[in-house]
């Protein structure tokens, strides 16, 4: 539900001890909620609480060989998948009903369709490889980066349309670095042996695709591809960089472009992009753009026909005959993440639908799925959740009154988004033809796209979700001060009715807690109440914070979850400080929720011990090494087993639990511990 609480409401909550998660009845012994075969219990949960909990399930468990991790997330997709390809199967079984109904039957079936797909072969991308091979200037060039990156194709620049971080309630056109096959920068510029192995299978990658779709001279534009992405990778700002909300806002006039970067056509660009030259734009990366414009007239055209010509073929891989599809999955499948075998074509096709008209399918996700009831009971977890951050403000030793006063207030005004949009997604422009998967493919991303650039001129609508109904994740959005959970992540072992109180606050309350506090963290908090992009901390306060934050940044640092690659601190900041102030929050709103009652015992474990192991049950997960370096290099969550380690080791409460002294693993003095809530 989209409300804003009002400061009233959080303190009425305040005054009442927090209810119970569960529907278990008080008279009726709660079920723990614990998987208890997955405990290895030869490992003392005050030595290395990840391996107690997940120990055995980590020593008995085999990755398939469809998937790089296998663990909570993915057992709950795989939930997910088998929901919707039932939904879909009911809707091809019955009669054409409604417009969304025919477009998801048409999307599904043409991917299913292989015989078809095969017998097409390159056809469907005879048009858009004309336009590349009747190219003759640099404009010609210019026209075709926005063009094709308006149908999902890698350019190097992308526009995107985003709330305007210093007026909110209006929307702005976001250029930003793009361009790159591989997942970061480091896997061109580092020396390290295995990223310099991947950048020769990369290449080898490019050629083949280029042989199979029958161009000429396929190793030497393979070269040129390598060549060009390596030059803009040289150019490009770091993760690290990225995160920073104030260096990456730059309001120019969009003539000034022509200035940032002469080399390009920006007239030429906005043309093919659909819309007249902006008055105004956003800059992520100024020095990127006037990079580029060097790089850009350092390479000669028919290179840069190559370099189009591989990333059409590279995005439109998965829709293309078997050759395509196969040599796409080996690299990025089986190169990058380690991957044997791709998923079954079934569970790819849900996932085209979800990525192309999810809201459509996940209209009937929620009817079949997620009840009314279901909605209302996590609404008022949240608030539970909101009212304990409330009442913590106020206890803080290095935040002053001034900033309290406006954390409040940023904590009175967040929006509250449950399992699902309260307005559905109208997709009547959108064309789907059952016989035609390619051109379903360029039509659903060119309808995202004119959708996303119709919204320039008009005011923000602050309805609108980024994650389907049926997705495993949540997100906080700082420019709209927002809390997001789709409904898919609102079931068991994150959230389970009928499970006992304490494991459903360390899973699902740790995550509710996480997101509201990434409106405090190191990039959150410097968004105000409504979104604006602004400094509402003191001096001093803000020192104290980020005192705080340089020290969970050596903490994670620290960690090498595959020998030679260390957790980038920096990168993780912000998830990390989530992860210890969303746990922090949730574990003193169980305690409150016990309102000066002792829990009981159950499974043997008391009340505070069941809510750190329903926390740490939740990051079950084993990954193959290569998926971890890709994350390693371009995820800003750090690994599933370290975001258990990483946590608890920062929280008072896990030592009073499990009793964790001097001479345990897990021991960490108090001076030592990171404590930013």
């Amino acid at each position: 539900m989209q409300s804003k609480l009002l400061r009233g409401a959080v303190t009425a909550l305040l005054a009442f001890p927090l209810v119970g998660l569960g529907a278990t009845p008080p008279s009726v012994p709660p079920r723990s909620g614990l998987d208890l075969s997955g405990f290895d219990w030869t490992v003392r949960p005050a030595d290395d609480l990840n391996a107690f909990t997940n120990g055995h399930w980590l020593k008995q468990t085999v990755i398939p060989e469809d998937r790089a991790s296998v663990g909570t997330f993915d057992a709950l997709e795989q939930r997910s998948e088998q929901q919707l390809h039932a939904l879909i199967d009911q809707i091809l079984a019955g009669p054409a009903a409604d417009p969304d109904s025919v477009r998801i039957a048409a999307l599904y079936t043409s991917f299913m369709d292989e015989a078809t797909v095969a017998q097409r072969g390159l056809k469907p991308l005879s048009e858009p490889l004309q336009r590349i091979q009747q190219v003759h200037s640099t404009a010609d060039l210019v026209r075709l980066f926005a063009a094709l990156g308006n149908e999902n194709v890698m350019t190097p620049i992308a526009a995107t349309v985003h709330a305007d971080q210093k007026q909110p309630d209006a929307y702005t056109l976001d250029l930003s670095q793009s361009g790159l096959g591989l997942p970061d920068r480091d896997y061109y510029l580092s020396d390290d042996e295995t990223l310099v192995k991947m950048r020769g299978q990369y290449k080898s990658h490019v050629e083949r695709m280029l042989q199979r779709a029958g161009l000429p001279h396929a190793a030497e534009a393979a070269a040129d591809v390598l060549s060009i992405e390596t030059q803009i990778a040289k150019i490009q700002w770091s993760r690290v960089e990225n995160r920073d909300p104030v260096k990456t806002y730059n309001k120019v006039a969009g003539s000034y472009l022509q200035q940032l970067a002469p080399g390009l056509d920006w007239q030429a660009y906005f043309m093919a992009l659909g819309i007249a030259v902006p008055s105004t734009v956003t800059v992520s990366q100024p020095s990127y753009l006037e990079g580029l414009s060097r790089v850009f007239a350092g390479q000669p055209v028919s290179a840069w026909k190559n370099y189009l010509r591989w990333h059409l073929l590279s995005a439109y891989a998965p829709y293309l005959p078997k050759a395509f599809d196969q040599e796409h999955f080996a690299f990025y499948g089986t190169v990058l993440e380690g991957t044997p075998a791709q998923k079954e074509r079934w569970r790819r096709g849900i996932a085209l639908v979800d990525q192309s008209v999810g809201e459509a399918l996940g209209r009937r996700y929620v009817e079949a799925y997620f009840p009314p009831e279901s909605r209302s009971k996590v609404e008022r977890l949240v608030r539970n959740l909101i009212a304990t951050y409330a009442e913590d403000i106020d206890t803080l030793d290095w935040m002053g009154p001034a900033t309290k006063q406006a954390a409040h207030a940023k904590l009175d005004a967040l929006m509250l988004k449950i399992g699902y949009p309260d307005h559905w997604r109208d997709y009547s422009a959108l064309h789907l033809d059952r016989h035609d998967l390619v051109g379903n493919v360029r039509r659903a991303a060119l309808f995202e796209s004119q959708r996303n650039l119709a919204k320039l001129g008009h005011t923000v609508d602050r309805t609108e979700w980024d994650m389907t109904p049926p997705t495993i994740n949540a997100y906080y959005n700082p420019a709209y001060n927002e809390i997001v959970f789709p409904a898919a992540i609102l079931q068991p072992p994150f959230f389970d009715p009928t499970a006992d109180d304490a494991v459903n606050y360390g899973a699902v309350g740790a995550v509710i807690g996480h997101e509201i506090s990434h409106g405090f963290d190191d990039e959150g908090s410097q968004f105000d109440a409504k979104g604006n992009l602004t400094n509402w901390w003191t001096e001093a306060d803000r020192a104290a914070f980020t005192s705080k934050a340089e020290r969970l940044v050596a903490e994670y640092s620290a960690f090498e979850p595959v020998p030679g690659f260390h957790i980038n601190g920096q990168l993780t900041l912000g998830e990390n400080i989530a992860d210890n102030s969303g746990l922090t929050i949730a574990y003193k709103a169980y305690q409150r929720s016990l309102a000066g009652q002792t829990a009981p015992i159950i499974d043997g474990f008391t009340g505070p011990q069941r809510f750190y192991l329903g926390f740490a049950q939740v990051w079950r997960e084993k990954a193959r090494d290569n998926v971890t370096i890709e994350l390693i290099k371009s995820d800003p969550h750090s690994m599933p087993s370290y975001r258990v380690i990483g946590t608890v080791r920062n929280q008072p409460g896990y030592f009073e639990a499990f009793d964790v002294k001097p001479g345990d693993a897990a021991y960490v003095a108090p001076s030592d511990r990171v404590q930013m809530w």
